[in-house]
């Protein structure tokens, strides 16, 4: 099993862990008997979530508020971590947001927030923690990317990009890993009902039942992609196949397709 045995000293560092995905994901690895660090900006988020997981499982649940995005603020996170006497040997790295529109009528600065909290804070908080893994010989990194980094995403270009950087990183971090008893694996879901959408300021109603997963659903296999120390996970058959076409299609046949189709205004 490439996910480390639960141990009342190591927490698994959940990012963006308020509500969505980090949250299942958080309420997952508590299933399993591990304890967690809930990480997010949203206090009051992380306090509700906090007392369901200790109420569920008894284990030991921390949370720490942190603008993931800030360089400054993300050394303090691990500052407080260390102070509290946690080991972190699984690190998801969830936190993130998306936006919709051409990119020359979006905001220029939430756009370089977002590469900041997508991508830079990715690279930072692995830097931070899977060399003490190595030396370990053990640890798990699952970094949340998205459907959207097999491919451009006209509307999204910022979006899709950082996505793409993130599973690339992560595709190299894990065969930098092999042999070191530590992991990395990508989580790639589709469409989910869950706050992404409002804060991107996409309206995706008119999508049929079946694109869409449910947030528990993508969780649990991201989940077990870690226990199984697999590469990259694709929630969903219709994703797969989205994935596979995204990586085959000529670019610019896909371009015009997503750019008269997709449901972006």
């Amino acid at each position: 099993m490439a996910l480390p045995p639960p141990d009342a000293d190591s927490t698994c560092l959940v990012t963006g862990a308020s509500s969505g995905i980090g949250a299942d994901i958080a309420r997952a690895l508590v299933a399993r008997g591990h304890g967690v660090t809930i990480v997010a900006r949203r206090t009051e988020r992380l306090e509700k979530l906090a007392a369901e997981l200790r109420d569920r499982k008894g284990v030991r649940v921390e949370i720490v508020a942190c603008d993931l995005g800030d360089a400054d603020a993300r050394q303090r996170m691990r500052a407080e971590v260390e102070e509290r006497g946690l080991t972190v040997e699984v690190l998801v790295n969830n936190a993130g947001f998306g936006s919709a529109g051409r990119f020359d009528r979006l905001d220029l600065e939430r756009e370089l927030e977002m590469v900041r909290l997508n991508a830079e804070a990715v690279v930072d908080l692995c830097g931070r923690y899977v060399t003490a893994m190595v030396q370990r010989g053990r640890g798990a990194v699952l970094n949340v990317a998205s459907t959207a980094a097999f491919q451009p995403l006209p509307r999204q270009a910022t979006y899709s990009a950082s996505k793409a950087f993130v599973l690339t990183f992560t595709d190299a971090l894990h065969e930098d890993l092999a042999g070191t008893g530590v992991t990395a694996t990508t989580l790639c879901p589709g469409p989910v009902k869950t706050e992404f959408l409002s804060t991107a300021g996409l309206d995706w109603e008119g999508l049929p039942d079946f694109i869409w997963s449910e947030s528990a659903v993508v969780a649990e296999a991201g989940v077990q992609g870690l226990e199984k120390g697999r590469r990259v996970v694709v929630p969903g058959v219709v994703n797969r196949a989205g994935a596979l076409g995204g990586q085959h299609v000529p670019r610019g046949l896909l371009l015009k397709v997503a750019g008269k189709v997709y449901p972006v205004g």
